[in-house]
């Protein structure tokens, strides 16, 4: 490879051949440089880089701030899920621009990594938490390496993550007395009734509980047919600019109907008696209702849009009865007594409810917890509960939903002494 120095009015210059690009040749020349010896100094660093990285690092100078906006648009936005991608951005905004952004991207090197990965265990961050930040890092940086090319390696892969001690996560299971209480104080024509009784009877994510339509509930079957979960989008440059701001206030947003959390998740779920009473009664009081409210009941419309990737998804529309909409209708399972949807976020009162007023631990994942605790401490299959729960492998039914109980532990020393003395 050819290159060399010059002086060009009151600066000097580098240059050197690339070879032929598309048949022709291409020359990289820079210049600027005050001395001939400064001039040399780069030309020998950007000849070392073309031959380690495959190019030369045209965006030498750009920052780790700019390269991360680059990242997330080229990258994240096409190939995540929504809510990663939020998750990725926060990380960005949060954690990575304020310690990294001012960094060349080529100057973060492995010890400048793992004395940051250090200092977030000193912070007493989480283990999950810890990782989630250094794994995002590291995501970024592959792709600077390819397809980019901007580096030649990625210099976390030199990095130990270092050993935080994981706390136990409260895995809740509610006592039949609890539940109890808690049905009795959210009873039929509460609003959180029927989520409720669908995550307690069908142990269903609250995005598939909260996602479920009446098209969804086959009465002659008694199953709920999960096909589908509701995630909150945020709009556009609103999310950017409230993440960066540290806030949600300025955050606009809709529900949006979206594919399921993996293949295994899409599945029939069958009820009994209890639940099949309980929708029964719901599905004619909500008819009632629309006829009591008139023009002034709220309907839901779906309207299809685009995500990021071009693929195709359907807003949630809220409008009122009177307003005549092209749109087709939608009718959610979870609403209020006027025909408002209940969403994820206003459960959020009744968990509040459940915690102050009742004073017992609580979120909508205990349902599901509990349902499937209920199942096997019953004697039920362990295959068979890992379809009802949309599991993809049994190991996740069996590590994180169920757990020695004292019922489990008696049952076995019963199954045994029968086994062992008939």
């Amino acid at each position: 490879m050819q290159g060399g120095v010059r002086k060009r009015g009151a600066t000097w210059s580098y240059y050197f051949d690339l070879g032929k690009v598309d048949g022709k040749r291409k020359r990289k020349e820079k210049g600027g440089f005050r001395t001939k010896k400064v001039a040399e100094a780069a030309l020998a660093a950007a000849m070392s880089e073309y031959n380690h990285a495959g190019m030369v690092f045209e965006p030498s100078s750009i920052t780790v701030s700019d390269y991360l906006d680059q990242w997330y648009e080229l990258s994240c936005k096409l190939n995540l899920k929504y809510n990663t991608q939020i998750g990725y951005l926060r990380i960005i905004e949060s954690h990575l621009k304020p310690k990294f952004g001012s960094y060349k991207l080529k100057s973060i090197t492995p010890t400048v990594l793992q004395e940051y990965a250090n200092s977030l265990k000193s912070s007493g961050y989480s283990k999950s938490h810890l990782v989630g930040i250094l794994s995002v890092f590291s995501a970024a940086l592959n792709y600077a390496v390819e397809p980019m090319r901007y580096i030649a390696s990625n210099p976390m892969q030199y990095v130990k993550f270092p050993k935080v001690e994981k706390a136990p996560k409260e895995r809740i299971i509610l006592a039949l007395d609890d539940w109890k209480k808690i049905i009795g104080r959210f009873p039929p024509g509460s609003r959180y009734h029927i989520p409720l009784m669908i995550g307690f009877y069908t142990g269903l994510r609250i995005s598939e509980a909260f996602a479920l339509t009446w098209d969804d509930i086959d009465f002659d079957t008694r199953s709920i047919s999960v096909n589908k979960q509701v995630v909150k989008r945020h709009f556009g440059a609103d999310v950017r600019k409230a993440i960066e701001k540290k806030g949600k206030k300025a955050m606009r947003s809709s529900w949006y109907f979206t594919t399921t959390k993996t293949g295994a998740s899409t599945r029939a779920v069958r009820f009994g008696e209890t639940l099949y009473r309980a929708l029964k009664r719901e599905h004619t009081e909500q008819l009632k209702n629309e006829l009591n409210y008139a023009e002034y009941y709220t309907i839901h419309v779906l309207k299809n849009e685009l995500d990021e990737k071009g693929n195709e998804m359907q807003r949630i529309v809220p409008v009122q009865k009177c307003l005549e909409s092209a749109l087709p209708r939608v009718r959610m399972v979870c609403i209020a007594e006027n025909g408002e949807y209940t969403s994820t976020d206003s459960f959020k009162y009744c968990s509040r409810i459940i915690h102050k007023e009742l004073l017992l631990a609580f979120d909508y994942h205990s349902l599901r917890h509990t349902h499937a605790t209920i199942l096997i401490e019953s004697g039920a299959d362990v295959k068979d509960v890992q379809t009802r729960l949309g599991h993809s492998n049994i190991q996740t039914t069996l590590q994180t939903y169920v757990h020695d109980t004292e019922k489990m532990t008696e049952r076995s020393v019963d199954l045994f002494e029968q086994a062992t003395t008939a």
